[in-house]
């Protein structure tokens, strides 16, 4: 089996988001900060290249699309609230 690019990038993807998730559950990471969204938002770009490079799926490129769009909303979300804070 031959590995390109895009399938380390879309097993490096992986690999962030469920990292993430997993420091999230153990209490090392809070769904509300920046480095949680920035691991989901990454990791979700991984897999879109792999997908978008490799075998491409339709299901999967829509999950990883509202995957980085949620990401971008919760790093919005937190600027936001951090400014109404001061």
């Amino acid at each position: 089996m031959t590995f390109h690019w895009y399938d380390w990038a879309g097993y490096l993807g992986v690999l962030l988001v469920l990292l993430a998730y997993f420091l999230l559950q153990a209490r090392k990471l809070h769904g509300n900060k920046l480095g949680y969204q920035l691991m989901n938002i990454f990791g979700a770009f991984g897999v879109l290249l792999s997908l978008t490079f490799g075998s491409f799926n339709w299901s999967a490129f829509l999950l990883e699309v509202a995957w980085i769009a949620i990401g971008i909303y919760g790093i919005a979300r937190g600027v936001k609230l951090r400014r109404l804070e001061r």
